[in-house]
């Protein structure tokens, strides 16, 4: 179950720099704010916070394992990895800002955090991976 943690770990650390990296280049700022913008939070807003659903869990694990397959892969160029990591993040369902707000608060959660191991644990398992570690 820790080298599930570890695994995850890595691979949200590895994909946050270049998500943000991509988002940032991907949405730029307006030049002049628009008044109504301050007072009305972003459509995309309330999707990188708030809790973690069970889908979410779901997929944020499928997206970290792949991610972490991706960081590890020496075939690809360091330069590629990140648009692939953020296409695993956005093919597992998760925006490149939800995975990373997981990421995070998975840092902090303890239970979220073991919520995000069992669901790694388990896909690993189906997938003849890691067995799926046995709760006491």
């Amino acid at each position: 179950m820790k080298l599930i943690g570890t695994i995850l770990a890595g691979a949200t650390l590895a994909f946050a720099p270049a998500a943000l990296a991509q988002t940032t280049q991907s949405s730029p700022a307006p030049a002049t704010p628009d008044a109504s913008a301050q007072t009305t939070p972003a459509p995309a807003a309330p999707q990188a916070n708030g809790p973690v659903t069970d889908a979410e869990v779901d997929q944020f694990a499928t997206a970290a394992l792949e991610v972490e397959k991706i960081r590890k892969d020496t075939a690809t160029p360091d330069a590629d990895k990140g648009a692939k990591m953020a296409a695993a993040a956005t093919g597992a369902g998760l925006t490149a800002e939800r995975f990373n707000a997981i990421g995070q608060a998975m840092q902090s959660d303890p239970l979220l955090n073991k919520r995000i191991q069992m669901a790694a644990s388990a896909k690993l398992a189906a997938s003849g991976g890691a067995p799926a570690a046995k709760q006491p």
